[in-house]
């Protein structure tokens, strides 16, 4: 069983070494353990730095094309090296390399699909009380989105089968965390967690340059994710919310016109009627949005089925390519 760590990494040339000192290169259950590396347009030379340190696989974007794309490409390239499980972690050394062989025991053990590392937000030392109170609400939405019970959702120590890996497909240009986790609890894998230890940071966050930015963005992915996958729960639910505004203002006409004084409230019949039209619009919206999401689920199983046939011939994945062939995605 080959288990491939895979590093996004955007200028982290001072940084990576240390993060790859920690990986295990032994675990229990895992026949060889190889490190992959993403260099997601770096300017400091990380790929040349994680060449000198022995990275079995470098692939390197032309640009920054930011987190998720970066985790993408990592998980396309560890299927086409072969990779029966994937662990993803940070290259500024956040996540404790040594429990790693924790985070792919429910893999290795074959009962669990995808394993998120929960760094215990509610007591952990080196978040801030702010950070850990977004966290588990952030957290707390996830859940009822997905349909999971993970209770760090933007923890990105994570391990995936490679079975899990071939059916997931990040389309956000933010992160990966939420959406990806929304789509395994919709797709019904078995999605667990399993305690980890953490480092205290080397630098501050890459990710958001504030704490407005990071919820405004973290709010707009999943929303974005479950709109995707359960459009017409979304577009009735925004369609019956329109109607029974419209309700009101409905009502109120009706009751002056029983009471002979409807000329002077017809505005409140426009009205209403205005918002019942715009909910039977959602609706009918929420069902052509329905149909596009079950063609959406062909479409993922045709890739699924090309991935694996890809994969059996050993081609490479084509939105990237190594670095050390001296190209660049």
């Amino acid at each position: 069983m080959k288990l491939i760590i895979q590093i996004p990494c955007y200028n982290e040339a001072e940084a990576l070494p240390t993060t790859l000192l920690a990986l295990p290169r032994e675990i229990a259950g895992i026949d060889s353990i190889e490190f992959l590396v993403i260099d997601d347009g770096s300017r400091d030379g990380t790929s040349e730095v994680a060449r000198r340190w022995g990275v079995h696989h470098v692939v390197r974007h032309r640009t920054n094309r930011g987190l998720a794309a970066a985790f993408q490409t990592g998980i396309d390239a560890a299927l086409a090296a072969g990779a029966d499980i994937i662990v993803n972690t940070d290259a500024d050394n956040q996540y404790d390399g040594r429990d790693i062989a924790a985070l792919v025991a429910p893999i290795v053990d074959r009962w669990a699909d995808v394993v998120i590392g929960d760094r215990g937000v509610r007591d952990n030392a080196h978040f801030a009380p702010g950070k850990r109170l977004l966290q588990r609400l952030g957290s707390a939405v996830v859940q009822r989105f997905s349909g999971t019970e993970v209770t760090d959702a933007v923890s990105g120590f994570r391990a995936i089968s490679r079975a899990a890996a071939e059916r997931i497909y990040i389309v956000s240009r933010y992160s990966y965390t939420t959406e990806m986790l929304i789509q395994a609890g919709r797709k019904r894998m078995a999605v667990t967690s399993v305690p980890v230890r953490t480092n205290a940071a080397m630098r501050p966050s890459r990710l958001f340059s504030s704490i407005p930015q990071f919820i405004a963005n973290t709010a707009v992915t999943m929303a974005r994710a479950y709109a995707m996958y359960n459009p017409l729960r979304v577009f009735v639910m925004a369609g019956l919310l329109a109607a029974l505004i419209g309700f009101a203002p409905i009502a109120r006409f009706l009751y002056y016109y029983a009471i002979g004084e409807g000329d002077g409230h017809v505005q409140s019949l426009v009205l209403g009627g205005v918002l019942l039209i715009l909910g039977i619009v959602a609706v009918m919206f929420g069902i052509v949005a329905d149909l596009v999401g079950r063609n959406r689920q062909l479409l993922e199983t045709t890739l699924e089925r090309v991935r694996r046939i890809e994969n059996g011939m050993g081609d490479a994945p084509r939105r990237a390519v190594p670095a050390s062939r001296g190209k660049a995605a």
